[in-house]
């Protein structure tokens, strides 16, 4: 790459949230090469290469949820089978939180399918908080909306992260999800965001969704007034019984090219250079080269264990082997540190 181009300048200045959309498709629509050498460059000189963050994500409360997400198998409207489930108790998912850090996880990550917490359900959500901040584990959660008195209470329970995925592009969203709006989903990272916890948003690809969709999600993400601190790019895992897991089952929109969901991983990682990069859900179905790509490209986090809430995930022998043959390492633990607002 040219290094007096201005793609070449613009992927070497400090962080931007000014981004336009063409500046982000012609990093789409670089050499690949070029594409990875940049981002490689941008990775290099915020993160340690060889360091990927291990992370655990629980469900805490299983299916039944009313929203009508076209990706997931626990929206009520869904013909998967799932059943329902109730809220945990907190001393069982203290429990998890115990086996994640002992497994080596950094961050334990709870999600509830809700469209969004009733008050009712924060005192415990609260505890669950309290208690995993405790062993000294990063905490993050997932619960639906929020309004700006549920962020604060988790704010003053020390929720180091809160996650809420803008899924795709503001273009495509009402073909993924009609029973909210991407503008609602703008508020809460907004009601999150005002409460002093950080925000981890990312989105799906592979949903059948355009380049220019996939422009438009990363650009969306990358103009936030602040970047998210952690972007969690997932490949759709296509589920028998969603809209979006029938409607693609079977053709060649099932799966999204590796090349491609690679070059995602390393625009995200040149628009937004301090963000945590995390492979999320799909990375089961990946080849083990697709998936030393994707660090290489700057992903420098991933999910451990066997399940993503409802999904299937690679396990941890099979990370601790890759780990080995590619002489990465789990990025080492430090206390969290208290969100402020």
């Amino acid at each position: 790459m040219n290094l007096h181009t201005p793609i070449a300048r613009t992927v070497a200045s400090t962080p931007r949230t000014d981004w336009t959309r063409d500046e982000v498709a012609a990093l789409f629509d670089l050499p690949f090469a070029d594409l990875m050498f940049a981002a490689q460059t941008v990775h290099r000189a915020q993160f340690d290469p060889n360091a990927v963050q291990l992370s655990t994500l629980l469900s805490i409360k299983t299916g039944g949820c009313p929203e009508d997400c076209g990706y997931c198998s626990q929206s009520a409207s869904a013909e998967t089978g799932l059943k329902a489930e109730k809220l945990m108790d907190v001393d069982a998912v203290l429990s998890e939180a115990r086996a994640a850090k002992d497994a080596g996880s950094g961050r334990f990550c709870m999600g509830a399918a809700w469209r969004s917490p009733k008050d009712r359900d924060m005192p415990a959500i609260v505890e669950m908080v309290k208690g995993v901040r405790a062993m000294g584990l990063e905490t993050c959660m997932t619960l639906g909306m929020l309004t700006a008195d549920q962020s604060k209470q988790l704010a003053e329970a020390g929720l180091d992260y809160y996650n809420h995925n803008i899924d795709t592009s503001p273009e495509n969203y009402a073909n993924v999800i009609t029973t909210r709006t991407f503008e609602d989903r703008i508020e809460t990272l907004e009601n999150v965001r005002s409460a002093g916890i950080n925000v981890c948003s990312g989105g799906i690809v592979g949903m059948g969704e355009t380049r220019s969709d996939r422009v438009g999600f990363l650009h969306a993400l990358a103009t936030l007034p602040h970047h998210p601190e952690s972007v969690p790019i997932n490949a759709l895992v296509p589920v028998k019984g969603t809209v979006l897991g029938d409607m693609l089952a079977d053709t060649p929109l099932a799966k999204i090219d590796e090349i491609e969901f690679v070059r995602t991983v390393a625009v995200a990682r040149i628009l937004m250079p301090e963000s945590m990069v995390r492979l999320s859900a799909g990375r089961e179905s990946m080849s083990d080269a697709a998936q030393a790509m994707c660090f290489m490209a700057g992903a420098n986090s991933i999910f451990t264990g066997d399940r993503l809430l409802t999904t299937p995930n690679a396990g941890d022998s099979k990370d601790a082997a890759l780990f080995a043959r590619l002489g990465v390492h789990p990025m080492e633990l430090t206390a969290p540190a208290l969100a402020t607002a």
